[in-house]
């Protein structure tokens, strides 16, 4: 299948052009080849070290993403001596090695840096944080793009500037980034801050905050601007990073497969947890998609924020009825255009208790 997958071409305006040789770099080829080079690795370790239920744990566990790997063990002289030539035999056998230069072995309390995070203990507490190499290519990246826009105006610059900030934000948004965020947004201010004082050398700091800095809400010097799109003008003020949300990620379990209808409870729950989380802020929302379990009244599936939904109302307001929360309910966008077109009924389920709710 990998191999149809590579020679199979791609299509650009109806021309289909072949892809004999190579991936490229940073394409979807590459971390798939990387997975299944590397799938088996975890299964020799745990057969080599396996976890006793009582003597000696070596602590060997493995992460991997792509070709970024992680080996933990009990001692250096465990990875270094036994653990290390177990890896490279693995590897060779596929034609393989490690990197000289990115392979390293070292003590958790010094830390190490893993996919633009660094993983450290401090006095025995694992803290998860963004590294400093990452931290240093993102703000080199913003001063680059606000270096090659001097002459721009505010808001063009700040709708370049919003994909890059909301990118990295959300990227570490499940480890211990806020401190790092409050960090980055002052550094980021010192950039603007100087980007609109040498756009007006002889206007005084009064003048410059009140052109390009403004109040909104409880928030002080936010960068401001407009934009112009199809006549209309707009005003766009940039994000600061430390309003993301630190959300903590819940990993999949191991051998859980979507597709086999042994998991398929499991996936469920994932999914009324991710739909939790999207309608947290929400709260008739959210109250409506509990009392109805989650489910379509309609078709009795599943409402996720992949489906989508709309609120309906079962007695409809240009029928007099009113706009309350038990005259609602959350359907299918496909399911309120049926009910709608055929005018079919919709009964309120029936509301579940809090104690069903979190059993």
């Amino acid at each position: 299948m990998l191999r149809k997958w590579l020679k199979a071409g791609f299509m650009e305006k109806q021309t289909l052009y072949p892809t004999d040789e190579g991936t490229p770099q940073g394409g979807i080829a590459s971390p798939v080849i990387a997975n299944l080079a590397l799938d088996g690795l975890e299964k020799v370790l745990n057969d080599r070290f396996p976890k006793p239920k009582n003597g000696y744990n070596a602590k060997v566990n493995f992460v991997r993403f792509a070709d970024d790997f992680i080996v933990t063990g009990d001692s250096e002289e465990l990875l270094r001596k036994e653990v290390k030539p177990l890896v490279e035999q693995f590897l060779r056998e596929r034609g393989l090695e490690l990197s000289p230069e990115k392979t390293v072995i070292t003590h958790i309390e010094e830390g190490f840096d893993f996919l633009g995070q660094n993983i450290r203990k401090y006095n025995g507490k694992l803290l998860i944080k963004p590294s400093k190499k990452n931290i240093t290519a993102f703000l080199d990246k913003v001063g680059k793009i606000i270096e090659d826009n001097r002459q721009a105006t505010a808001g063009n610059l700040i709708v370049q500037l919003v994909p890059l900030l909301q990118g990295w934000a959300r990227y570490h948004q499940h480890v211990a980034s806020k401190r790092t965020f409050k960090k980055v947004d002052h550094l980021i201010f010192c950039m603007l801050w100087r980007w609109a004082k040498r756009r007006h050398p002889k206007k005084g700091a009064k003048w410059v905050k009140a052109k390009y800095f403004h109040s909104r809400g409880n928030r002080d010097w936010v960068f401001y601007g407009q934009t112009t799109d199809n006549k209309a003008t707009h005003q766009v003020q940039l994000p600061f990073t430390y309003q993301t949300r630190i959300k903590r990620h819940v990993k999949v379990r191991e051998r859980a497969n979507p597709y086999d209808p042994e998991w398929e409870t499991y996936f469920e729950k994932r999914l009324d947890l991710k739909m939790d989380n999207n309608l947290k802020y929400r709260k008739k929302l959210l109250h409506l998609w509990q009392e109805q379990k989650g489910l379509c009244p309609i078709c009795h599936q599943k409402i996720t924020k992949i489906t989508g939904w709309h609120s309906h109302h079962i007695t409809w307001r240009s029928k007099g009825g009113r706009d309350t929360m038990e005259n609602r309910v959350l359907l299918h966008p496909n399911c309120h255009s049926q009910v709608h077109s055929q005018g079919l009924s919709v009964v309120k389920p029936r509301p579940v208790k809090r104690a069903e709710r979190e059993a």
